[in-house]
């Protein structure tokens, strides 16, 4: 049986500084192996209209998370942040905080989960009606 706490896929997220000064959206394409966390992170630049993208390199070690999201340049942005979370045992909610440079907040990120049987039911389903019609 897999760990419903893995960490692979596609996140939707959001973070807010402790004093206001950053509040963003972002989407997370995560990969978890063994526990190690690697991915990329899109997020928009409101003042520019560009994209900010960056890398992930962490650890989940059952329900904490732990990794540096690592800024490319794109956006202007260069810098590095750390995130501390903790994954909820359905696998699809991550809240907790991050710092950066003494720069406080706080995050959370969501997902769907699919069960493959009820996809596959719904397929099945899909596919009887096709024939009807």
């Amino acid at each position: 049986m897999s760990d419903p706490q893995d960490v692979s896929g596609v996140w939707y997220g959001r973070y807010a500084a402790d004093h206001g000064y950053e509040d963003n959206g972002f989407i997370a394409l995560l990969e978890e192996l063994h526990g190690a966390v690697t991915g990329t992170i899109s997020e928009p630049d409101e003042d520019s209209g560009s994209v900010r993208r960056a890398t992930v390199r962490g650890q989940r070690d059952g329900a904490s998370l732990h990794f540096t999201k690592q800024y490319d340049g794109s956006g202007g942005w260069i810098h590095s942040v750390d995130y501390n979370g903790h994954v909820d045992a359905d696998g699809t909610l991550v809240m907790g905080g991050w710092i950066v440079e003494g720069l406080t907040g706080a995050f959370d990120m969501t997902r769907e989960k699919f069960d493959a049987e009820a996809l596959e039911a719904e397929e099945d389903v899909e596919i009887v009606i096709g024939r009807r019609v």
